[in-house]
């Protein structure tokens, strides 16, 4: 077991600022971070997760208080809530060296003709280059964030995702070693938000388009033949979603509970303030 230390030395602090950013589709922007403390941006690919901190608007940067070393967060839960720098969880979609960038896809839920829209969402749309933001993220490759993880013995991998996953699920796919069989499912909320992604020929991705507002991820899973030999599936979206899924592979499929790897990355009727208390207060909806 890793003590606190050795997973406090895995991740660092990363100034960083817009480059660019691009439209790719009705539901989700690219942002393109860049600058000199990525250098020591190490991500591990696949669905590597780190904290994003934005600053409110008419703010310059995120009020952080990095210079606090391990007492950090207690130091930004101390600030006002007005003041503080936002923060986000979100997945890196990909990174390049010479020069060094990442770019970050945002979902941008309430933006898009439904609902409201919080601060990460509207700061992604209006995102413009020279922005200043500051990433938490690895310092190393093989880091606790990165879960996409199949054990020894895996035959064939099941993807399961909507677009606020699809940043992830498009991270995996670049990253599965060549020959990996894989059934992948990506749930969009408009045909013009399907994108062109890279996979190999042994992987079989279906789209799916909730524009009349259901959800058909939960049924297409269902009512799927799924390959022979050993599966390990990765599940991630709505927490709703994500369950019935869940349980749907492990209850009605088969799946050893230990080979599923999912994760709620947002609840339905649930705001991003309410999801981040609940994940700061250690409470999961999404455990069973």
């Amino acid at each position: 077991m890793s003590s606190q230390s050795e997973i406090a030395a895995q991740y660092g602090f990363f100034e960083a600022r817009v480059v660019r950013s691009r439209r790719l589709g009705p539901t989700m922007v690219r942002v393109t971070f860049g600058g000199e403390q990525l250098k020591g941006f190490a991500s591990g690919g696949r669905d590597q997760s780190f904290s994003l901190f934005l600053p409110h608007p008419g703010q310059d940067a995120p009020v952080l208080p990095v210079e606090e070393g391990e007492n950090w967060f207690t130091a930004w839960r101390a600030l006002p809530e007005a003041v503080r720098a936002v923060m986000r969880s979100y997945t890196v979609r990909a990174q390049r060296r010479e020069p060094d960038e990442v770019d970050v896809d945002f979902a941008l839920h309430g933006l898009a003709g439904h609902g409201s829209a919080g601060p990460a969402a509207r700061w992604a749309a209006a995102a413009a280059p020279g922005d200043r933001v500051v990433l938490l993220g690895p310092a190393v490759e093989d880091n606790r964030s990165v879960c996409f993880r199949p054990p020894a013995g895996t035959d064939w991998v099941l993807i399961a995702a909507d677009e606020t996953a699809l940043p992830a699920a498009g991270g995996i796919l670049d990253g599965l070693p060549e020959g990996t069989a894989a059934r992948v499912w990506i749930e969009v909320p408009h045909a013009e938000d399907i994108q062109d992604l890279e996979f190999g020929a042994d992987v079989e991705l279906t789209w799916l388009v909730r524009d009349t507002g259901t959800t058909p991820l939960v049924a297409a899973v269902r009512a799927a033949d799924m390959p022979e030999g050993v599966p390990y599936a990765w599940i991630a979206g709505e927490s709703g979603t994500v369950r019935a899924l869940r349980r749907h592979l492990v209850g009605e499929r088969g799946f050893d509970r230990r080979a599923v790897t999912f994760s709620g990355y947002w609840r339905r009727g649930a705001s991003e303030e309410q999801l981040r208390l609940e994940a700061l207060s250690g409470s999961s909806p999404d455990e069973e």
